[in-house]
């Protein structure tokens, strides 16, 4: 095309759980161009939940070429793309090949839960044999768990890219072979996308950010290295692990497509980079993004704060070579997904956003709880064994009951991490951030406005998740003056305005519902137990 512009801008690639997108930012966060594309997901079994690393790089690449493609039709050069940041579901493992390149297995996504019986085999290790942390020395019972949680943050469940691991080594003979051969490389999502966009076999690229390697069990949270006391452990070689980076830095050239030579700059984990892109970046900032999970971010600072109330220790984010910022999280299995589940398994509604209409024709939902633990209950209750529960249903129920439920389902988990946070921090949070899909209807905010008794705070421009890679990115190269460390350098960033909702609900009343839910709760928990085989 004749007579295009340059600028200079960032590219943002967000690898969700469903979906891809390609953004592009200006020196606002202005999206200048952008492309979605949903990609394919495999239910095999009952609590499986898998991915084809193929058809995901697939995705990414068709995002970025149409993506290019919409910057020009908006009279832009691609040129003016001057660096790209990634972000990703995190957990998820992918398993592929030293030698050819290839997957060996299909992924296994964050959410899977077949691994409760790999969790329960090292659950009963850490019991009886212990983990050994010194040679001859082992600690076990709950010395031993205190010993993993201490060094990696984390305690043994389904959730984390580990245990998948171990699952995949033991189930897939292809992958224990390539495990035994010193040919397996192992990465969560953002590790293969690098990969394959830097060259794949050609260039062997195999590397991991400091986010996304703090949700392996593997990584010593206050080292940033892979500790052989975890790996070991778990019966996991080293050879199969990436190297751990920054999340800013410049670590390679995308090696094809319409933006061949364009470096790679940001990595973040996609809860990690909502909280950058929401620019917490000081101690005491929270947000929480509302996607298919949701996720809420507490920073601490250059402070690891070891939770006692059943939230996790992780690294918030790494610039370059300068000290980590940590963070608490807790994390929530099912947000987005229940929605999803009403619309395609139910078939109660026919798009998402009837949720809210539906939820809004009631005044209360009639008695009825949601707890929606479809594949166990992730913070603060760590119960793989917990299944899904409607209960309080009578002749008087209605599908809008359910739908109010399971709105209310979001707002009831949301308090429940608030509540430990507010005891691991001593601080109480009066408002919170929030962002992602689902915050896009007023209903959802005012339930949890109403039911956590704080005030939710919902940015105008809410695509914080690729923001944050974004802003990674161009601060390795100080594209802008940004610099992640130096916070007033993004003052200009995402300054549009904010939606606030207020709880109108008398105390006595959400007090009230909280009982209920936690009932609910109790009654949900240990449906399921994993056996150790």
């Amino acid at each position: 095309m004749a007579n295009l512009k340059q600028g200079e801008f960032v590219g943002s690639l967000d690898c969700g759980t469903t979906s891809t997108r390609f953004l592009v930012f200006d020196k606002y966060a202005n999206i200048v161009a952008q492309h979605q594309l949903e990609y394919p997901q495999y239910y095999p079994e009952p609590s499986w939940h898998e991915q084809d690393p193929d058809e995901l790089m697939e995705s990414c690449d068709v995002c970025i070429t149409e993506a290019s493609k919409r910057l020009e039709e908006a009279g832009w050069a691609k040129e003016s793309i001057k660096v790209i940041g990634i972000t990703n579901q995190r957990e998820s493992a992918v398993a592929w090949s030293r030698k050819t390149g290839k997957p060996l297995c299909r992924l296994i996504v964050w959410d899977d839960s077949r691994t409760k019986n790999t969790v329960a085999h090292f659950e009963h290790k850490l019991q009886t044999v212990g983990i050994e942390v010194a040679p001859g020395e082992f600690k076990k019972g709950d010395a031993g768990v205190q010993a993993l949680r201490q060094l990696s943050g984390l305690p043994i469940s389904t959730y984390f890219s580990a245990i998948k691991l171990r699952w995949m080594i033991d189930h897939h003979e292809n992958v224990r072979k390539a495990h035994e051969e010193d040919d397996l490389m192992f990465g969560t999502v953002e590790s293969w996308i690098v990969y394959r966009l830097t060259g794949g076999a050609q260039t062997n690229l195999h590397i991991t950010d400091v986010t996304n390697a703090s949700r392996t069990l593997l990584m010593n949270l206050s080292t940033l290295t892979w500790d052989p006391i975890l790996y070991k452990f778990f019966e996991i070689k080293d050879s199969v692990l990436p190297k751990i980076v920054s999340s800013s830095e410049v670590y390679g050239e995308l090696a094809y497509g319409p933006l061949k030579g364009v470096k790679i700059a940001g990595l973040a984990g996609d809860q990690q980079a909502a909280l950058v892109g929401n620019k917490c970046l000081k101690q005491g900032e929270a947000k929480c993004t509302y996607g298919t999970g949701a996720f809420l971010l507490f920073c601490t600072g250059e402070d690891i704060v070891a939770s006692k109330h059943g939230l996790l220790s992780t690294v918030a984010y790494r610039d370059g070579n300068n000290k980590p910022v940590y963070a608490l999280e807790g994390s929530i299995a099912v947000a987005g997904s229940a929605i999803k589940w009403l619309r395609d398994s139910m078939s109660l509604v026919s798009s998402a956003s009837e949720v809210n209409t539906l939820a809004e024709s009631v005044p209360g939902t009639g008695g009825v709880y949601f707890v929606t633990a479809f594949s166990g209950l992730l913070a603060p209750y760590w119960d793989p064994g917990a299944a899904g529960l409607l209960i309080g249903l009578s002749a008087y129920t209605t599908p809008a009951h359910i739908a109010l439920a399971t709105l209310e389902a979001n707002a009831f988990q949301t308090r429940a991490i608030l509540e430990s946070m507010k005891l691991d921090s001593r601080t109480d949070l009066k408002h919170l951030k929030v962002d992602g899909g689902m915050t896009n209807g007023d209903k959802v905010m005012k339930v949890l406005a109403d039911l956590g008794g704080f005030t939710v705070i919902r940015p105008e421009m809410r695509e914080s998740t690729a923001l944050g890679s974004a802003l990674l990115a161009g601060s390795a190269v100080r594209l802008h003056g940004w610099d992640i460390s130096q916070p007033e350098t993004l003052a200009e960033v995402n300054t549009k305005g904010n939606a606030e909702f207020t709880p109108s609900m008398p105390e006595p009343e959400r007090e009230k519902r909280w009982q209920g839910w936690q009932r609910a709760v109790e009654r949900s928990r240990g449906w399921e137990e994993g056996i150790d085989e």
